[in-house]
């Protein structure tokens, strides 16, 4: 079973690289490959902080600072603070990166639209026991709703 989910994972990541570098251009306003993974992470950590989002990758609050305004200068996330405390400023990403986004995701309807309604619903409860696993081994709060 190991073996399968690793198999599994290894082309949905391929699968995706292939898109993400297909998207990445050079030239003014494109994102670098670190910006992508960037976006990426704030995007899959559901609007983090700016503290967050460097604790999470492991690097200092100002190099996460500079990525973040690289991004915001780009128009991929915006910073938008909260009418509770006006000083935590969470990062949310904009629709160009969702635009962005939308083709990095590899499609599998084709695959899973042969399946049986039963087969279906397994793969969804097993799909989403995973994720929970997989959430909480990644340290991943994850506000973002699925």
């Amino acid at each position: 079973m190991t073996e399968d989910f690793e198999e599994l994972y290894r082309y949905l990541r391929l699968a995706h690289y292939k898109n993400l570098f297909a998207t990445i251009r050079e030239k003014p306003g494109s994102l670098s490959a670190t910006e992508a993974f960037s976006a990426e992470v704030i995007y899959l950590l559901g609007e983090p902080t700016v503290g967050e989002f460097a604790d999470f990758i492991g690097i200092s609050q100002p190099n996460a600072s500079y990525k973040v305004n690289a991004l915001v200068a780009k128009g991929y996330i915006t910073k938008e603070s909260r009418e509770s405390d006006k000083r935590e400023c969470r990062l949310i990403v904009t629709q160009k990166f969702r635009d962005y986004y939308g083709n990095q995701v590899p499609d599998i309807s084709g695959v899973t639209g042969e399946f049986s309604d039963e087969e279906k619903s397994v793969l969804r409860k097993m799909s989403q026991r995973i994720a929970e696993e997989l959430k909480s081994s990644v340290g991943a709060g994850n506000n973002r709703s699925s």
